[in-house]
């Protein structure tokens, strides 16, 4: 009794608050996170720097903040149900069908297929065989999903250090092989490299899934002992903190390689068969061999987790539909977004993610300072439904006719894809006064 309230005095143990910082880690850290820090070091190039700034902003610190914000808040329904019923339902949704079959799944056989394709004979890479790949991918997928304990007793033991190992090799081999002549950046990076890396850090998705799994962290936290609410966003802050220090070296390590590799492939799509290249150029046909099984492995981890994860929202939504009904509805959906190849994915991905992350980064600052917003009850509908406005807009505009101009590209930081930040301050201050200008109203009603 005396442990567990000095535990709600004082907070987590530093071999607990490392054990958090992992998880942490662990939660944000899949396969798909890998194949962007790579990508940005090639095409960013002597910018390299600036860009990884604004990825590490978007893929690091807005996530870390999104768990905290849930934390404080409750849930991503306590949240997102500030602005509106309805808005939270359609959201949340959304959220779950982005970091689902919408982008994150499909990708996660997209990338172990673009790690096994140098192991392929040549002539083989086929649509039939990536169709049969990715077939036999989302099965075995499927099968583990609906079994995710088998996937914990099989993988996780050694699946994670397999693979932080793997990236250390490949970091330290390509950090000892040195740089050659870094290129000029190119697109997105070319005109704003820090802003380029922000909108690249997007496609991450983890603000998106931190405000999923956020209550998860709370809820770890409150469960060994730590339950006032400003010790708990302490410990999940200090928690963040480490895992955003694992996080970013990893990312820094994996631009560098981008980077070394931007001399002899500089036409590059992906970041994934950027690391194929590379491991091959330095462990030969070993590297290509390892790569492709640990990525395997990891894509296989991730994709499980995720068809479960949606699966599970679903079913409680719809409960009509089973849980394996529902898997299978996501695994077969996943299977065929696959087939269209990780460039179209990571290219559809733009848009899409371009319309969720600003009305999702409103929600995050304003959970962060919802005892100040929740005083302006109409500050939420009003900012959060403008961005959300905005960024659709400007979202179908970047996926259909991406050269057309429209009004929405006069607003100061539109060249750098921020335009939707002067539209959610004029609609914070509308909400202020529409809340002020309410409550007078009700005074006034209530004297009479």
């Amino acid at each position: 009794m005396q442990e567990s309230n000095s535990r709600r005095s004082t907070g987590l143990s530093r071999a607990q608050m490392l054990m958090l910082g992992g998880m942490l880690f662990s939660m944000f850290f899949g396969a798909g996170n890998l194949i962007l820090p790579p990508l940005l070091g090639l095409q960013a190039g002597t910018d390299a720097v600036f860009g990884m700034v604004g990825f590490l902003i978007a893929g690091i610190g807005l996530p870390v903040l999104g768990i905290i914000a849930v934390a404080l808040v409750g849930d991503i329904r306590q949240l997102a149900g500030r602005v509106h019923p309805v808005f939270a339902s359609v959201f949340i949704a959304l959220v779950y069908l982005t970091i689902g079959p919408f982008l994150a799944i499909p990708r996660t056989s997209s990338t172990a297929y673009e790690m096994v394709k140098p192991l392929i004979p040549q002539g083989g890479d086929s649509l039939v065989v990536v169709a049969l790949f990715s077939v036999i991918f989302f099965a075995v997928a499927f099968a583990l999903a609906i079994r995710p304990g088998m996937l914990s007793r099989i993988l996780g033991r050694f699946c994670a250090p397999a693979l932080i190992v793997l990236i250390a090799l490949v970091v330290g081999a390509a950090l000892f092989g040195g740089l050659g002549d870094t290129p000029a950046p190119v697109a997105p990076y070319d005109e704003n490299a820090v802003s380029g890396g922000f909108l690249v850090g997007y496609q991450t998705m983890d603000l998106l899934a931190a405000l999923c799994f956020g209550i998860v962290v709370a809820t770890n936290v409150r469960a060994q002992g730590v339950t006032e609410s400003g010790k708990v966003a302490g410990s999940i802050s200090a928690a963040g903190v480490i895992a955003g220090i694992l996080m970013a070296l990893v990312y820094c390590g994996l631009a560098f390689v981008g980077v070394a590799m931007a001399p002899s492939m500089p036409d590059a799509a992906n970041g994934a068969e950027i690391l194929a290249a590379s491991a091959a150029l330095h462990f030969g046909e070993a590297g290509s061999v390892i790569v492709a099984a640990i990525f395997l492995l990891a894509c296989l981890n991730v994709c499980t987790g995720l068809i479960s994860c949606c699966a599970e929202y679903f079913s409680e939504v719809f409960p009509r539909i089973p849980l394996p009904a529902w898997a299978a509805i996501f695994a077969v959906f996943s299977c065929g977004v696959s087939l269209l190849g990780l460039d179209a994915i990571l290219a559809f991905s733009g848009p899409l993610l371009g319309a969720l992350y600003p009305p999702a980064i409103v929600l995050m600052v304003f959970g962060l300072f919802h005892g100040i917003c929740d005083k302006y009850p109409r500050i939420w509908p009003w900012t959060v439904f403008a961005t959300a406005a905005v960024s659709a807009i400007a979202a179908l505009r970047d996926a259909f006719v991406p050269d057309a101009w429209i009004f929405l590209d006069a607003l100061p930081g539109a060249d750098l894809g921020l335009g939707w930040l002067t539209v959610a301050l004029v609609a914070a201050i509308v909400g202020v006064v529409h809340s002020v200008l309410q409550k007078r109203k009700e005074a006034e009603t209530k004297a009479e």
